[in-house]
């Protein structure tokens, strides 16, 4: 009954991102469903080790970084919000890549991380839909038809997304490219049965392989193909969905509800094409006049913006599209025309508008502005921090937002507690709930509680207890990987996250060879203990980030093999870097590393992370770390370096890297060192593409922000001496993150963006009395 109500009352989310970052599920559902206890005792009695078990789960490596996790904890809070809501992507049969350093260097190897099979998927072949691709455009008495197409079937896979402790589960429904049994039957004809098998392959293709690019964008064919088939095959699911709400009604189906009843959220512009693909479907299937087409799509779908770096953002060129997709491509010059049409008339004889503001641009090769797309055929545009929003609203997109400032938001970023705290740290979630209840599982916000307990000896004393207890724990597991012997009371400093310049994994190099300088120039003089631990993938062509692994695996070689230097600095590079890792890094952290150059990072969720588990910040004022400063108190967090304003007058005055290098001595005697071989003696010219970088094109202005960030980083150490004085920060911390939890960002989208309201109620489940299942049906109908 509550079932048949829902599918016939209930407005329906549709979140399409072509990462999902999912990482392991056993553990995760366990703590969702509630379970966790009885299937600890239950493997325990078979004399099994439930850590064990849960260790032999490959991870579900579906994303690159951020975009994906943020997707795979959104889903989480969805359903623990109880929303009718789906997350639509590609079941990738390779993640992202597994990477191992050989000899300081990065090496790539293929994530086969379904050859045993994935036990939380559901393949669905009854609703196995067919994909359009190539053909050309034929004009009739009807209108447009595309004909004389390559068909590719989406094969859909769906994975239970549980929501914690109210009985309410959603779906994950990921599409695997299918070829037909009819594909390419002329080569049959003709005798060529093995070309015919092997152009199955080129269909299947498509749900392949994972694109490992982070913030770069590759205007590959494969890859514009994966953003269609996603679109595709998702909006015939989710026409299909409407229909059956529509079953009884006469005639032809009404569509006028559509935006009511149907919610798209475009995680960032790789599903972009969602939106000629609706008005495909609208004005070539269902013969909807365009202005009624264009009113629904628009009021149908929004996007949220991810990264202002330029070579990140989609642009399509027109010969590509003409030939993978002609009708789309006839369709996204109509919406131009119209929409610069509106632009001439608002704005008559500015032709520079006109041009900044079209889809198409035509500078050299005619390309398609993906995001200008997802603004014109969207409702809500928005941003993943305040400063992101901002910086789009007033530079980035800015002519889009003079035009309609309504339609541009701004949701910062958050996490799920379930995994980043219940699931990763259940010694601090213990001692949490011990204190102020376990309803903060649900409500974050009532971590504020704990500023009541900020100067408890016998909680201070706890807090620390339990960090010190996971820095065993990781040291352990550090000495048994790497076999290097980890003091557990130096200060674990970390820095993990997707290798870029623009996070400036360097800047944190060179800290750490000033530290080493330090202890070679005076071994007896005090040094407070650091173990750094840097980790992150590198784009597989991505050559300056490759070279950056390569300096700090050939520093840690000289660092940790220095006997004078003995325990008192080490450099560990983590292989590998992943959400089971992640899991592992983040409770046994004490400084989390987050000093990306000012208004570069979109948000940021590692940062949150590493707050929610009792990690001090060192950063600069970018991305969510300015709003982690605003909750905490900026006196709560360790920032340093340029803001966003001194960044732009630098970039008008321009950065001299020079200047720099000749006034601040250590600066120099480090890049001297890199230049001259110090680490890499077998061949002094190693590093010479990073440091002419350094010196000549960097766009991300390290040398300008490392005298403050070493000044910085004395002030942590000064602190950590105090353990007292650190704890209570600490615990300050703890308390100001109940703002990001994905449970009020995803509120906030349902409220603001999706027209839906989140509910609490916890439906029964199916063993429980029809009369207890009537009741909760007659609760929803009153939401």
């Amino acid at each position: 009954y509550v079932c048949l109500f829902l599918q016939n009352h209930l407005n329906r989310v549709y979140y399409l991102s072509l990462e999902f970052y999912m990482g392991r599920t056993l553990q995760n559902t366990m703590i969702n469903l509630g379970l966790q206890n009885a299937c600890d005792e239950s493997i325990y009695q078979l004399g099994l080790d439930m850590e064990e078990l849960e260790e032999m789960e490959e991870d579900a490596g579906l994303g690159n970084g951020g975009l994906g996790r943020l997707a795979a904890c959104f889903l989480d809070s969805m359903a623990t919000l109880g929303l009718a809501a789906y997350g639509y992507g590609i079941r990738y049969e390779y993640g992202i890549f597994n990477q191992k350093i050989r000899d300081g260097w990065q090496v790539e190897e293929a994530d086969d991380w379904l050859r045993h099979g994935n036990p939380w998927e559901k393949a669905r072949p009854e609703y196995m839909l067919p994909v359009h691709f190539y053909g050309r455009v034929e004009e009739t008495r009807d209108g447009s038809k595309w004909v004389d197409t390559q068909v590719v079937l989406a094969m859909p896979y769906d994975t239970p997304i549980p929501g914690y402790m109210n009985n309410t589960v959603n779906t994950m429904r990921l599409w695997s490219a299918r070829a037909p049994n009819d594909f390419n039957l002329r080569d049959f004809n003709v005798g060529d049965y093995i070309q015919a098998v092997l152009d199955r392959n080129l269909a299947e293709n498509i749900s392949r392989v994972l694109y490992p690019n982070d913030n770069f964008f590759e205007g590959k064919e494969l890859r514009l193909k994966q953003e269609y088939f996603v679109v595709a095959a998702t909006l015939q699911d989710i026409i299909r969905r409407f229909k059956t709400t529509k079953k009884g009604s006469p005639g032809r189906t009404s569509f006028e509800t559509f935006p009511d009843k149907v919610a798209i959220q475009l995680n960032d512009t790789h599903p972009a094409m969602a939106i000629p693909e609706l008005m495909r479907i609208f004005v070539d299937i269902e013969k909807l006049d365009w202005e009624t087409a264009w009113d629904l799509t628009r009021r149908t779908f929004a996007y949220t913006n991810h990264t202002v770096l330029p070579e990140a953002l989609e642009r399509w060129p027109v010969e590509l599209l003409e030939n993978l997709l002609p009708r789309h491509l006839q369709i996204i010059y109509q919406i131009n025309q119209v929409h610069l049409d509106r632009i001439a008339a608002l704005f008559p004889k500015d032709m520079d508008k006109l041009r900044k503001m079209s889809l198409i641009e035509e500078d050299g090769c005619k390309r398609v502005n993906m995001a200008h797309l997802c603004i014109v055929g969207s409702h809500a545009v928005n941003g993943v921090a305040e400063i992101h929003s901002n910086i789009i609203k007033t530079e980035v997109f800015r002519d889009f937002s003079d035009l309609e400032p309504q339609k541009f938001q701004n949701k910062t970023n958050g996490i799920t507690p379930r995994r980043w705290l219940l699931l990763c740290n259940p010694g601090l979630a213990e001692l949490i709930a011990e204190v102020i209840g376990e309803e903060y599982v649900k409500d974050l916000g009532q971590l504020q509680k704990l500023n009541d307990f900020a100067e408890d000896a016998a909680f201070i004393r706890d807090v620390s207890k339990v960090k010190q207890d996971n820095k065993v724990k990781f040291a352990q597991y550090l000495e048994k990987e790497y076999r290097v012997k980890i003091n557990p009371s130096s200060m674990f400093d970390v820095h993990v996250k997707r290798i870029h310049e623009y996070k400036r994994q360097v800047l944190n190099c060179l800290h750490i060879i000033t530290m080493y300088n330090r202890i070679r120039k005076n071994p007896s003089a005090p040094f407070v203990p650091r173990t750094v631990i840097i980790g992150g993938k590198a784009a597989p062509g991505y050559h300056m980030a490759k070279m950056i692994i390569k300096l700090i695996t050939s520093v840690a070689d000289v660092v940790n093999n220095d006997p004078v230097v003995g325990n008192k600095l080490k450099v560990i590079f983590l292989e590998n870097y992943r959400v089971s890792l992640a899991e592992k890094v983040i409770p046994a952290t004490d400084l989390s590393e987050q000093i990306s150059t000012a208004g570069t990072e979109a948000s940021g969720t590692g940062n949150m992370k590493f707050m929610l588990n009792g990690a001090l910040t060192i950063g600069t004022m970018d991305g969510a770390n300015v709003e982690m400063a605003e909750e905490a108190g900026e006196e709560n967090l360790f920032i340093f370096g340029m803001r966003v304003e001194d960044v732009a007058e630098m970039d008008k005055k321009g950065y001299d890297a020079m200047s720099y290098y000749k006034k601040i001595p250590e600066l120099k005697q480090v890049m001297d060192q890199i230049t001259s071989g110090f680490f890499s003696p077998k061949n002094p010219e190693l590093f010479k593409d990073l440091t002419n970088m350094l010196f000549k094109h960097d766009r991300f202005k390290v040398f300008a922000d490392f005298e403050d960030y070493v000044k910085c980083q004395e002030k942590v150490s000064k602190l950590y001496q105090n353990p007292k004085e650190w704890t209570k920060m600490v615990i300050k911390n703890i308390a100001a993150t109940g703002k990001f939890s994905s449970d009020r960002t995803i509120t906030e989208y349902a409220t603001e963006v999706w027209g839906v309201e989140p509910t609490d109620l916890k439906i029964p489940p199916p063993n429980e009395p029809r009369e207890a299942i009537e009741e909760t049906a007659r609760a929803l109908k009153k939401m």
